[in-house]
Formats: C-alpha cells, structure tokens, sequence
C-alpha cells in the first residue's frame, strides 16, 4: 500500500492500456479492500491477458469458468464476466473516441484537478464528475462502474489529486500532472496513447 501511494497513486495516466488495468482492478476492488487486490495485481495480470482488452475480450465461457478457479484473483464470476463485457465495450470507446483516454479526460475538462484536501474526511467518495462518468459508462454497457468506483479510478489514474495537502506527494503530482498533461495532449491528438 505504501509504495503504491507513495509511486503511483494520483500520478496522471494517459495510457490506455493502464486505464484498462485500473478499471479491472477497481471493479474487483467492489466491497473488497484495496489492500487485497493489490496482492492479487500479479494474479490479474496473468489472467486477464496482461491487461490488453483486445485479448480480454475474446474470452469465452470456458475461460470465464476457469478464471472463477483461479485463486490468484478475486473469484467472484459477476466480476470476471463484467471485465471481459468492459474489453468489449472499452473497444469500441477507443474506437468512438481516438482512445478510452480521450474519453475519461473531458469529464474534467481535459486537465487533471489538485483538491486541497486537509484530513482524509475532506476527500468525497463521489462528485458530480464521477456521478456524469459513471452513468455514461454504464450507458455504454460498462458494469461495477459505479459513482464511488469512477471516483477511484480517477484519483488512481490522476485525473484528480486528492493527496492532502500536507502529503509530500501532494505537490509531486501536482507537477507531474503539468507535464503529463501536455503530453497526454499531444498523444490524444494522434489517437495513440503513450
């Protein structure tokens, strides 16, 4: 947990493939702790393909049935078929809109956003950012895509900052998401993300 805060957590993602992986976990994460999916991370990523939706897509019942035996992952069946169900419609996203980056972006306005969270009881669960994400997802055939999940998925890819302010890691993000964007600007523009 501590390395994933301190290296990952709120750093800007403009990469697809990336996007994939945390709506996958974030999914599997439903009523779990976090703590427990990010001891199974290796796990999923063996058994989802390496988080390539092209290849999560194609799975067929009898690996949806195997996947269920698989104690590497969260073996809940609803969760799994709802992975492979988001590869299909996390394809056709790409294909809608450049790609699936493009897309989560502009329910922010295209540019990550730094809260000024104090204490942890500060940090909301859901904003009507997430709530617009969340039913445009399901809209689209998105399941376990929830208001609270959508938010977890944008402090995890960091379309929002919401480390407190006195977190060391509050200002780093800040300045990588400067940068980040600019680049997740041009990658978009090219419909290829980085």
């Amino acid at each position: 947990m501590q390395a994933y805060h301190d290296e990952e957590w709120g750093v800007p993602v403009h990469d697809d493939p990336r996007h994939f992986e945390f709506l996958v976990l974030e999914g599997a994460q439903a009523g779990l702790s976090w703590a427990v999916i990010l001891r199974k991370r290796p796990g999923y990523r063996k058994a989802f393909g390496g988080f390539d939706p092209r290849k999560v897509s194609r799975y067929t019942e009898d690996r949806i049935r195997r996947l269920t035996e698989d104690p590497g992952i969260v073996r809940n069946r609803r969760k799994i078929e709802a992975a492979v169900g988001n590869a299909k419609a996390f394809l056709q996203v790409q294909r809608e809109f450049g790609s699936f980056d493009a897309y989560c972006w502009r329910f922010i306005g295209g540019g990550p956003r730094a809260n000024r969270w104090r204490s942890p009881e500060d940090v909301p669960a859901t904003t009507a950012e997430s709530d617009a994400f969340s039913e445009d997802l399901k809209r689209r055939g998105f399941r376990f895509v929830g208001s609270t999940v959508i938010y977890a998925h944008m402090q995890a890819v960091g379309m929002v900052n919401d480390h407190l302010v006195d977190c060391f890691r509050h200002g780093e993000v800040h300045r990588l998401a400067g940068s980040s964007s600019r680049q997740g600007r041009s990658s978009t523009r090219s419909g290829r993300s980085r």
